[in-house]
């Protein structure tokens, strides 16, 4: 299967730019996923690779053809939309055979491409259903049915399980990561959550504003995140954004508008001391924020809500006006209204220019 590759692809709508400049390679055979906000503008970057949205300038190539001026048909990709687009009238056999149908594909083969996809989707009891006898996960797999069946260069996946349950989500994530082994097909996948676009992408492009904030591994993204954006957007909870000077008092601190936090004798990063006396932001993990003794605290803050969620407890805390979330393991404590003592894992911690939001250090 070839690759895909974004040249400098811009997407105008009158006065608004919905992409700005996207450049981005996507290599054969990867499962890439686009993540942001709502209008980042990876829908409509992933509809202009289908052909279903004309580019205003830039060129977008499948392998080494550009593509930019095909029609869809003519660009061997298969979609599958958020809201299944499943024609109610048809049995879940002529739904997934409807496509090769209208290519003209011999019926044998149509018969023996349709039964193999039902087989591996786990649709063979249900070819005779109406899609309205389906539950929503069937009516998933149904769509990715119908986009497996035609073997295409590349698989486009517009938020597919937005409109499933938590459950279901679960299992389909499984279903599709399942599928990208067993195909090795290059997926573009597209998500406004970000724990989907962890447990599925190989590479996750982050998009904000139409403009590609960082491309990196997931666990690259979450422990080097490239900007405030990504910082506060990847990891769920999020990441703890405290603003404030960076100075050396006895110590290195940050002084706020809570207060002074204590950042210990040596900082995490060699590079951070040239921003002494300079406005900066302290990015500190949830699980990097932690209950200690109080004289080995950082800082110290207001327990206002305990969320206990099985094999992890969540503590929402307050620092001066500044909500902070600490993550720890399930144990006995205090009662919400406590004052709380917390310490910093230092090796853990993100520094981030003030300013422009840049990260600093490696």
């Amino acid at each position: 299967m070839p690759g895909i590759a974004f040249d400098q692809v811009v997407k105008r709508f009158g006065e608004v730019t919905a992409v700005r400049e996207l450049t981005l390679d996507v290599a054969d055979g990867e499962f890439v996923v686009l993540v942001g906000p709502s209008g980042c503008g990876k829908t409509t970057a992933l509809r202009m690779l289908a052909g279903l949205e004309a580019v205003s300038s830039g060129r977008i190539l499948i392998g080494d053809r550009e593509v930019q001026q095909l029609p869809p048909r003519q660009r061997d990709v298969a979609m599958v939309f958020q809201d299944y687009a499943l024609y109610p009238q048809m049995s879940v056999y002529r739904n997934l055979a409807f496509g090769l149908q209208t290519r003209k594909v011999p019926r044998e083969q149509v018969r023996r491409l349709v039964t193999e996809a039902a087989e591996r989707l786990g649709l063979s009891e249900l070819l005779d259903r109406k899609p309205r006898q389906l539950s929503g996960g069937q009516r998933q797999r149904v769509a990715l049915g119908r986009a497996l069946v035609r073997d295409p260069k590349v698989f486009l996946l517009d938020e597919p399980l937005s409109n499933l349950d938590a459950k279901l989500r679960l299992s389909m994530r499984v279903e599709i990561a399942r599928l990208h082994r067993q195909l090795k097909a290059t997926m573009i996948y597209v998500t406004h959550d970000q724990i989907e676009a962890m447990t599925l992408g190989q590479r996750i492009v982050v998009l904000d504003g139409g403009v590609i904030q960082q491309v990196d591994t997931p666990m690259a993204l979450y422990e080097q995140p490239a900007n405030l954006f990504v910082a506060g957007f990847v990891g769920s909870p999020a990441m703890n954004l405290i603003r404030g000077t960076l100075r050396r008092q006895g110590g290195w601190r940050l002084a706020g508008a809570q207060g002074e936090l204590a950042l210990g004798e040596a900082l995490p990063d060699p590079a951070w001391s040239a921003w002494c006396d300079r406005e900066v932001v302290l990015g500190i993990r949830p699980e990097h924020l932690q209950p200690v003794e109080t004289g080995a605290a950082a800082l110290i803050a207001q327990l206002e809500v305990i969320e206990p969620v099985g094999n992890e407890i969540f503590l929402n805390l307050r620092y001066g006006d500044l909500a902070l979330v600490s993550r720890v393991a399930p144990r006995a404590l205090p009662e919400p209204g406590s004052v709380v003592p917390l310490g910093l894992v230092s090796g853990r911690l993100h520094l981030f220019d003030g300013a422009s939001g840049t990260r600093i250090g490696s």
